[in-house]
């Protein structure tokens, strides 16, 4: 049937890409579907509007139909998304031997947010050998569940280079596996799940945009550290990622070594930077 098109969906091309016997190339589209991108339903939105969704997205993140739900339906659909997708469909489908590990792995993960992340402290509070959490964060992050951010080197002395950070697509399924959906007033990691928010937006700005940039963090052993940077058309910019403060202070090594941009991105002015590009 030389006309047939088949349309494979979030687990069941899983399913295909391990049965099949020869490779699709040139036969093959492959789409990436993420969460919303902010940019996406702020093309009917003043920023003002926007902004005064925010706190609903950071708790509950941009799923389609979390975020067109009342916020009375939106922990249920959290839970399917991650009981019927997540945990059963993908985890099933790729033969994950310790189901239980891969959750326990999840949380870790999520309180972690905005930290470098060890393999080798994850393997052991976990009981599992290190070639194993890495085999699990790789299935995670082709799942669209997570993405990691390398350090930024240029193989200095100084820096640190060897851990990843792991943020996680959407804040609503990191919150729900930490069991956490309350009001930022009452959070204590409303600093990380900010972070969260503004790398993995700006991921997805960068991948709809189809800019070549390359992400990182930045950080030394003395302690002077940037959030987030990018590297791209000639131009090093790095990010400080505050919710509330007014100041930031750059680096000198940033400023000594890398003559890089340096930003102060917080609740003022973020939507200047995810906007960008994205309502034209």
């Amino acid at each position: 049937m030389p006309h047939l098109k088949v349309i494979a969906t979030g687990s069941s091309s899983f399913d295909l890409a391990n049965k099949t016997a020869e490779p699709l190339t040139g036969r093959k589209m492959v789409f990436h579907l993420l969460p919303f991108a902010l940019g996406e339903i702020a093309k009917d939105l003043n920023n003002y509007e926007l902004d005064q969704k925010l706190e609903n997205i950071l708790l509950y993140g941009l799923y389609p139909e979390v975020y067109t739900s009342s916020v009375n339906q939106k922990r249920n659909i959290l839970g399917d998304i991650c009981e019927s997708y997540l945990f059963k469909d993908v985890l099933q489908l790729t033969s994950v031997k310790y189901t239980a590990k891969i959750r326990d792995l999840l949380r870790l993960l999520a309180f972690q947010v905005g930290q470098q992340v060890s393999v080798h402290e994850l393997s052991q509070k976990l009981l599992i050998n290190r070639d194993t959490v890495n085999r699990y964060i790789d299935l995670l992050e082709k799942a669209f569940v997570i993405f990691r951010l390398p350090a930024y080197s240029r193989n200095l002395r100084k820096e640190v280079a060897k851990m990843d950070k792991i943020y996680f697509y959407d804040t609503g399924i990191r919150n729900y596996l930490i069991d956490n959906l309350k009001p930022l007033r009452e959070r204590i990691d409303s600093g990380n799940l900010w972070e969260n928010f503004i790398v993995a937006e700006r991921r997805k700005q960068l991948f709809y945009l189809q800019k070549n940039v390359q992400c990182y963090f930045w950080r030394t052993y003395t302690g002077a550290e940037i959030d987030y940077v990018e590297e791209g058309d000639g131009a090093l910019n790095g990010f400080e990622i505050k919710m509330s403060k007014a100041k930031a202070v750059c680096p000198k090594l940033w400023q000594s070594e890398y003559n890089g941009e340096f930003q102060l991105i917080n609740r003022d002015n973020y939507l200047n930077l995810l906007m960008e590009g994205m309502r034209q």
